[in-house]
């Protein structure tokens, strides 16, 4: 029979949020994947595991999946880690995962930490719906379209960043989607843990006096349904009541429909729309 994958959480930062089941797990694997096995090699050494390792890392994931897969069809269990919170969120894991689903193999996970959720938690801005971004693209093109999106996004929004990027990030999300409140969680469940809720001005303003230092977790509130509605009816203030007309009717719109709706969208009597549309002026 075939050997199982098992997903274990490791601490995000705190040595106390190590599960006892993760531990148990990892003892018992055949092997155990990290994504860094310099890195991992110490939380090991801390509690006793001398199981072996072999690095899996986003530059070596497709062909060593290939091989781990390989290992659990013969037999062996088979415990994926990443450097800190839960593996395949944000993480090269997901290729594993994905290769073990199409192999039929099982794969199971051990909850534990996890960056993004502990931060949610902490922001205090809406947690009944969120998104979850992860870094940004690298690429210019791709995080542009990344931010476009996001900028309609009504969901609280969490996004991973590195200090040295931070200051750049903040202006970028500034730009593209105004000054909104955001969270700026560091280095979270270590010593120097810090929660700043604030604004995208005021932390640019913070980070021009101080260095950025430490890991991040932005967590920005998404655009709330007020501000949709106002950006709305704004554009429909910049056009003309025909232009307006165009486009609903180019969407597909019977007139009828359309002029019930720009009527709707400029708050005033379906009557008036009919007068200017037919030439008859507003009455």
């Amino acid at each position: 029979m075939s050997g199982m994958l098992y997903l274990c959480a490791t601490p995000i930062g705190n040595l106390g949020d190590m599960t006892p089941r993760a531990v148990e797990a990892l003892q018992n694997v055949d092997l155990i994947a990290a994504e860094d096995t310099r890195n991992s090699i110490k939380l090991l050494n801390h509690f006793g595991i001398r199981t072996s390792m072999t690095s899996y890392h986003e530059y070596n994931k497709i062909e060593k999946a290939d091989y781990l897969v390989g290992q659990m069809r013969q037999g062996k269990n088979v415990a994926l880690i990443s450097d800190a919170g839960t593996p395949a969120i944000s993480d090269p894991g997901e290729v594993l995962v994905q290769k073990c689903q199409e192999e039929g193999i099982t794969v199971t996970s051990l909850p534990g930490p996890a960056a993004c959720i502990t931060a949610l938690t902490l922001s205090g801005l809406s947690a009944r719906r969120f998104c979850f971004e992860g870094f940004l693209p690298s690429d210019k093109k791709e995080k542009a379209q990344v931010l476009a999106e996001l900028k309609e996004e009504s969901r609280t929004i969490i996004i991973y960043e590195a200090p040295h990027h931070l200051v750049r990030t903040l202006g970028e999300l500034q730009e593209t989607l105004g000054d909104r409140r955001i969270t700026l969680c560091r280095e979270l469940t270590k010593k120097f843990e810090t929660i700043l809720p604030t604004t995208f001005s005021e932390a640019l303003s913070l980070y021009e006096r101080e260095e950025p230092r430490g890991e991040y977790v932005l967590v920005v509130e998404g655009k709330s349904l007020r501000q949709k509605e106002e950006e709305r009816q704004a554009s429909w203030q910049s056009m003309t009541v025909e232009e307006h007309m165009m486009f609903y009717t180019e969407g597909g719109m019977d007139e009828k429909a359309a002029m019930k709706q720009v009527a709707k969208d400029r708050g005033v009597a379906k009557r008036e729309i009919y007068a200017i549309i037919h030439g008859k002026g507003m009455r």
